[in-house]
């Protein structure tokens, strides 16, 4: 028997990513890849993946799966939400470790609180064909992952490994970047096009509060608020575009382009997110609350340099589980694990 997760529920917008594909932009390809990628190298690293291997990315809610394998190492980082094991008997563990689990297990993640996104990673990944050198999906073009679209029920997910490696279960305390996702400050860099605003539009950008809209997505997260100026449109040539470029519309509402970003884009970019902070970006909730705060390339390389020294750091706190059992109590009592109860007449309540 292949090993294999067969998907009962697939939550909201459930796809495999990993770190993006590179190298295709002048053909028209975005790299797509993790929205939070601290996230998806953290999950990888719970299960002994490469930091690089594609998993589940989940936003919103999670999916609900039964384990079609002898054994399985699984993890889940991000957004903070609880792993349920459903049957054989009800369990739930906290986020930031990793489980093994067995044939017939039925799991489910649960609902996601301050974040919108997380990562399920299995030990060893998913046997998928790569495309153009990645297993990110591109929902859009219908390519990449499996079958190019989000998981449906029903479909079995096909694993690497037969079985969970040797060895012990791991855990990791996960504070995202130290900043909350329900209200945060986002450093950018003005340009390549902010001499197409008014002082008024960028002072605009600058000193004003924004929100996140609910017609956000992966392409991008559009933002609500008070009007950004532009002083004309008028010759205005399309050019490239990067992860975390800040277009602004004919509306004013500005636009922070993500991970599925397009290649090329026609409205003027009045700055550009530093990297660091585009996982916070990608963690926020619609309705979550922004500012931007302005920063020079010499400063944001330095942000970059302590970014990736952070993210090392929080590797290195990766520990063995060690307790004989990590169950959330208070979790599991406040779950809703049974659909109903049977009066002594057998009338469901």
């Amino acid at each position: 028997m292949s090993a294999v997760l067969e998907i009962t529920a697939p939550g909201v917008f459930t796809t495999v990513q990993d770190l993006g594909r590179t190298g295709f932009l002048d053909i028209g390809v975005p790299p797509s890849g993790a929205l939070d990628p601290v996230a998806l190298r953290l999950a990888n690293r719970l299960v002994g993946n490469d930091e690089t291997e594609g998993a589940l990315e989940i936003l919103h809610a999670g999916p609900e799966f039964i384990v079609r394998a002898p054994t399985a190492r699984i993890a889940y980082a991000g957004a903070d939400c609880t792993i349920e094991i459903l049957q054989p008997e009800p369990v739930v563990y906290p986020a930031g470790r990793s489980l093994t689990v067995v044939a017939g297990d039925r799991i489910r993640l649960g609902a996601m609180r301050a974040s919108m996104c997380g990562y399920l990673a299995v030990a060893g990944g998913f046997a998928i064909e790569p495309c153009m050198n990645s297993l990110s999906t591109y929902v859009r073009g219908g390519f990449g992952g499996f079958q190019g679209r989000t998981v449906q029920a029903g479909d079995h997910l096909p694993l690497k490994r037969e079985t969970a490696p040797v060895g012990p279960d791991l855990c990791v305390k996960f504070n995202p970047g130290g900043k909350t996702v329900a209200s945060s400050q986002i450093r950018v860099i003005l340009g390549p096009q902010d001499d197409h605003f008014s002082k008024a539009g960028l002072e605009t950008l600058l000193t004003s509060e924004f929100v996140v809209s609910a017609s956000s997505d992966r392409m991008g997260a559009r933002l609500d608020g008070p009007q950004i100026e532009l002083l004309a449109y008028e010759n205005f040539i399309s050019d490239g575009i990067t992860a975390g470029a800040i277009q602004v519309p004919g509306s004013g509402q500005p636009i922070v382009l993500l991970a599925d970003h397009q290649t090329t884009g026609g409205y003027p970019k009045i700055a550009t997110v530093i990297s660091a902070d585009l996982p916070v970006l990608g963690r926020m909730r619609p309705g979550s609350r922004l500012r931007f705060s302005e920063i020079d390339v010499e400063a944001g390389e330095a942000v970059h340099r302590q970014y990736k020294t952070e993210i090392a750091k929080l590797v290195s706190r990766i520990t063995p589980v060690t307790e004989v059992a990590d169950i959330d109590i208070d979790e599991l009592y406040s779950s809703n694990l049974i659909s109903g109860v049977i009066d002594g007449e057998g009338e469901q309540e």
